[in-house]
């Protein structure tokens, strides 16, 4: 046993290092002798086992408590770590501290586990960075990621005066102006808004501010090695050499080993174990060069993270084996590791030099904080920002962490800042994570800029104008639905559709949502690609129409629960009429389910609630046929489409988008109106009369079969569609959104889906499966009061 007293920052191992005890009951599993739990604690496995069910228990249990302000889960794994370390340092007797988890031997033990960890995260962040978006950026947001780092760092000679302020107090105050990309994503995610415009931006400049924040401070650790130490020169000049070694072993070797790795896995393919293997071992390298180099923990792994190439096949697959572990285990571990060797009741010595330095210090943080608080919110308004965006972005660049608690971890080990000023730098980083999710959300509300200020809708497109689409692709079966409604609705030359197509893609293996415009050049079809197959398809439907459809293509890579941001700002942008969704469950021919995707469900919920015009989801059964000529023929198909009319907005849209498809004649459309057995006695309600003067040129009309019935509550309406929806391939109804209609009495008791409206969810259901005709359901835009 080597032995050392611990005032030197030296402490007693002993080796063999005791790991597994032998339980409660002994050996033998019999209670040959008394065991004491303070004697099975001694063990180190024993107490890193208590301590992580402490630590879980406790984040879980105040995460319980403060999920309702939006708290992220980060402030409960600090406080988790506050607690077991007031619990250790001030209430334990001071005799009983050796034998429970805050002795120096286990401190090892969990330090190790959660550096291990916290390298794992960066590495990990890295891998999902993605470093091409700096080309990208625009004026902006290279301003916000440089000037908010550098301009606040000016202001420290000014605090040069006074010589109480050592060099390592200066070092560490540069922190406070430094941006952590992973924090800035992790908040925005955090509050789903990672894919606004503000989260798009907030990005871009954490992203050149991290990259410039890393060169700072490796950079500001060299100076003060050169400073501080004796022989500075010559030690100095082996870091340079071995770091510069290091980065060119990372860029000219294995990077391009990485994109080997990716060129020659198949699209579509996972990447093989063995090159996941070579990837792990590669970190455990860089992760072993940073320490012996003296550099933080970050370095090395952040560094290889970053030439790893984002997404699929290798940057998913790495995410996908370590993601869950990271952030479910290892992060928890070193944010309440690093916030347990806080003192709340100082115990320190009582030093008056370091207790006078404080003010001071707390002095310089605050007003590195300021002033990049300040900086941003100027750029931001010299940019033209609302003054509510700006003051949400400066909070956003300004925000805490796990980077900054890992710094300043890193700093304390290093023994550049003392205990006191790490307690105090703690508090601040669990303040400021609780406070600016809060504060961003009162002055940034993305659903804000969708109000229905303007009507934009189907009606409000008279029949002979262009009507402005976005169509939402999920799938491959998607395309052949979608432009097959689209080939009914009957674009002409008087009434041209200008179609937006906005591929879905869930964002794998990175931190920045991406959103592509593609040009539309002609390209045979690609075995390989499915973008590609897509665009293709609608191109040859766009040529196959010369002229009476005008195609954009999109696709937007975002987290599933923030895509209804990319559909709802693309329809804003091209003032659409129409939004097209997918259903969320397929069946097979024989009426069994094929998929059910809940996150589709919760999307579609999400673009009705916001969406900045009327939305319509397409359930498609594969029986709409293209009313076109046969290829080789001159044979016409006939569409037959029902609509169901009840009364009201929605019903009123609806009609009106059949009326479209009634101008071609061969659709063949049938509209059923509805009445209840009793009229209402408000016969002349303003709803009553738009429902008689959208519905009477079609009791006119030639081309159109009105049918006219009256039922007494939901099971004859049921009844009487079972009868009917064998002879058509499409019906089209109104959500009736907002609409208490008492013909569906008895039906809503039954409803499934219920984001289909009553009516859509009937005949979305098993029973009607037979029937095997689509459903089209339309919700029209909902207008702000004002509007109304």
């Amino acid at each position: 046993m080597a032995s050392n007293t611990s005032s030197n920052g030296i402490f007693c191992v002993e080796l063999p290092p005791k790991v597994n005890s032998i339980g409660i009951l002994g050996t033998d599993g019999v209670r040959e002798h008394e065991v004491k739990v303070d004697q099975v604690m001694s063990y180190s496995l024993p107490r890193l086992e208590l301590e992580i069910v402490l630590i879980f228990v406790l984040s879980q249990v105040c995460h319980l408590l403060l999920k309702r302000a939006k708290t992220p889960i980060f402030v409960s794994h600090m406080i988790a770590g506050l607690i077991v370390g007031f619990v250790m340092h001030e209430i334990i007797p001071d005799g009983d501290k050796n034998k429970m988890s805050s002795s120096e031997s286990n401190a090892i033990v969990m330090g190790s586990m959660a550096s291990f960890g916290y390298s794992l995260y960066m590495f990990i962040n890295g891998v999902k960075m993605n470093v091409s978006m700096i080309k990208k950026a625009g004026t902006t947001a290279i301003s916000i990621g440089i000037f908010p780092v550098l301009i606040p760092m000016m202001i420290l000679p000014i605090f040069k005066y006074n010589d109480s302020l050592t060099s390592s107090t200066m070092f560490a105050a540069t922190t406070y102006s430094l941006t952590s990309f992973p924090v800035v994503a992790d908040l925005l995610r955090h509050l789903k808004i990672i894919n606004s415009e503000l989260g798009r931006l907030a990005l871009s400049g954490a992203l050149v501010g991290d990259l410039l924040s890393l060169f700072l401070f490796t950079a500001s650790a060299l100076l003060k090695i050169w400073k501080d130490m004796a022989n500075a020169s010559q030690t100095l000049i082996n870091l340079i050499i071995n770091i510069s070694l290091f980065i060119v072993v990372v860029v000219l070797v294995l990077r391009p080993i990485m994109y080997w790795i990716v060129r020659n896995t198949p699209e579509g393919r996972p990447v093989k174990e063995i090159y996941v293997y070579f990837v792990m071992l590669s970190f455990m390298g860089t992760a072993m060069l940073t320490l012996a180099f003296g550099q933080f923990l970050l370095f090395g792994p952040f560094v290889l993270g970053l030439i790893v190439p984002s997404g699929p096949p290798l940057g998913s697959a790495l995410e996908k084996k370590l993601d869950a572990m990271v952030s479910g285990l290892f992060l928890p571990l070193f944010v309440a590791s690093a916030t347990m060797r806080v003192v709340i009741f100082s115990k320190l010595p009582s030093s008056k030099t370091n207790i006078d330095k404080l003010p001071n210090t707390e002095l310089i943080f605050l007003a590195m904080l300021v002033s990049k608080f300040v900086v941003t919110i100027g750029i931001s308004r010299y940019s033209n920002m609302p003054k509510h965006d700006a003051l949400a972005l400066s909070f956003i660049m300004s925000s805490k962490g796990i980077v900054e608690l890992g710094w300043y971890s890193f700093l304390s080990d290093q023994e550049i800042i003392q205990q006191k000023l790490y307690n105090w730098m703690v508090f601040i980083i669990m303040g400021i994570a609780t406070l600016v999710p809060i504060l961003v959300r009162i002055f940034y509300d993305p659903k804000r800029k969708y109000a229905g200020y303007q009507k934009r809708n189907i009606m409000s497109s008279t029949l002979n104008s262009e009507l402005s689409i976005v169509a939402c692709i999920h799938v491959p079966n998607n395309v052949t639905a979608i432009i097959n409604l689209l080939d009914v609705s009957s674009p002409t030359r008087e009434s041209p559709i200008s179609l937006n197509v906005l591929q879905l893609v869930k964002l794998s293996a990175q931190s920045s949502p991406i959103f592509i415009t593609h040009q539309l050049e002609q390209h045979a079809p690609s075995k390989h690609s499915y973008s590609e197959n897509v665009i293709f398809s609608f191109k040859q439907f766009e040529c196959k129409h010369n002229g009476n459809v005008t195609l954009s293509a999109f696709t937007a890579i975002s987290p599933d629960d923030m895509m209804d941001e990319d559909i709802c700002m693309l329809a804003l942008d091209k003032h659409a009429s129409f939004i097209i969704l997918p259903f969320h469950r397929r069946w097979y021919n024989n009426g069994s389910i094929e998929s059910d995707d809940h996150a589709m469900m919760e999307l579609n919920w999400s673009v009705f609630e916001r969406a900045p015009c009327s939305v319509g989801i397409l359930v498609d059964r594969g029986h709409i046929r293209r009313p076109t000529s046969i290829i080789g023929t001159t044979t016409r198909s006939t569409q037959n489409i029902l609509m169901i009319f009840f009364g009201g907005a929605d019903d009123r849209e609806a009609l009106t988008f059949a009326k479209r498809m009634a101008q071609d004649h061969m659709v063949k459309l049938t509209v059923l109106c509805i009445h209840g057995m009793q009229r209402d006695a408000n016969s002349a309600s303003w709803e009553r009369i738009l429902d008689f003067e959208v519905i009477k040129d079609v009791k006119n009309s030639l081309n159109v079969k009105y049918i006219e019935e009256e039922v007494s509550d939901g099971h004859i309406v049921a009844s009487l569609l079972r009868g009917m929806v064998n002879d058509y391939q499409l019906i089209i109804v109104g959500r009736q959104f907002g609409v208490d209609c008492p013909q569906t009495y008895g039906l809503k008791e039954w409803s499934e889906f219920s984001e289909l409206g009553t009516i859509g969810d009937l005949l979305a259901s098993t029973d009607f499966y037979s029937n095997i005709c689509s459903v089209l359901v339309i919700q029209q835009q909902i207008l702000s009061e004002n509007m109304r």
